[in-house]
């Protein structure tokens, strides 16, 4: 089965799709290979974007606003559109199958849902030295657009729009029960700060400073030299 797309079709190197299980435990390694596509022609446009996330907390001491705190980097998002062509073949219903194996992407695997670890399958696009958008990722959303019909009413022409999401190589934390990726950050303190105050800000709960405090291994909590760096657990760790 393969997937076309518009683009250069006389490329020696084809963009291919391997559509994983996703792994068991805490691996961030993509389980077995369920579907690979072969594309019959490669994409003509693609777009790729990341994001840098910052917080602004506003207070009322501060008359400009107050300073943006960085949050950490957002994993990379790639858009690429698919083209399905079998007008030459009106019998044929491979624009069908194909646009239902891409939907299959936003369906939770019967593995993932036997090991506990109920998940979408994991997906690897690849084209050929083209190493920027090759990354392990989940497939967030796909949209079908059918364009052209046989007489029976079986789609032989459609477009779809497959947005894909990086799921990055090693994290900080790991859900062990769901198999969700969990994300912390790090805090550099400044005057003022306190683990009550830090808590309310990442989880909306002050009394979750003691996990702050535990995780930091803080005897005293009272204490918070500026300039030191905290790791703030994920709010699934935490429990919020």
């Amino acid at each position: 089965m393969s997937l076309s797309s518009f683009g250069v079709g006389d490329s020696l190197v084809k963009a291919t799709l391997a559509i994983h299980q996703p792994p068991i435990g805490s691996s961030t390694t993509p389980g077995a290979l369920m579907k690979m596509f072969n594309f019959d022609f490669n994409p003509a446009q693609m777009s790729l974007s990341r994001r840098a996330l910052w917080k602004t907390t506003p207070t009322a001491a501060v008359r400009d606003g107050a300073v943006p705190e960085f949050m950490g980097p957002e994993p990379r998002e790639m858009t690429v559109e698919i083209f399905l062509d079998r007008s030459t073949d009106p019998d044929s219903n491979d624009v069908r199958k194909n646009v239902e194996a891409l939907f299959s992407c936003c369906e939770t695997t019967a593995a993932s849902i036997a090991a506990k670890q109920p998940s979408t399958p994991w997906v690897v696009f690849e084209w050929g030295a083209f190493s920027t958008a090759r990354f392990n990722a989940y497939v967030s959303s796909v949209e079908a657009s059918y364009t052209l019909f046989n007489t029976n009413g079986m789609p032989i022409r459609a477009t779809c729009q497959v947005n894909l999401h990086e799921i990055p190589s090693s994290t900080l934390g790991q859900n062990p029960t769901s198999g969700a990726l969990t994300t912390r950050r790090v805090h550099r303190v400044v005057a003022g700060d306190s683990l009550q105050l830090l808590a309310w800000r990442e989880y909306g709960d002050a009394t979750a400073w003691r996990t702050i405090a535990e995780a930091n291994d803080i005897d005293d909590p009272k204490v918070l030299t500026p300039g030191i760096e905290l790791m703030l657990p994920a709010a699934e760790e935490v429990g919020i």
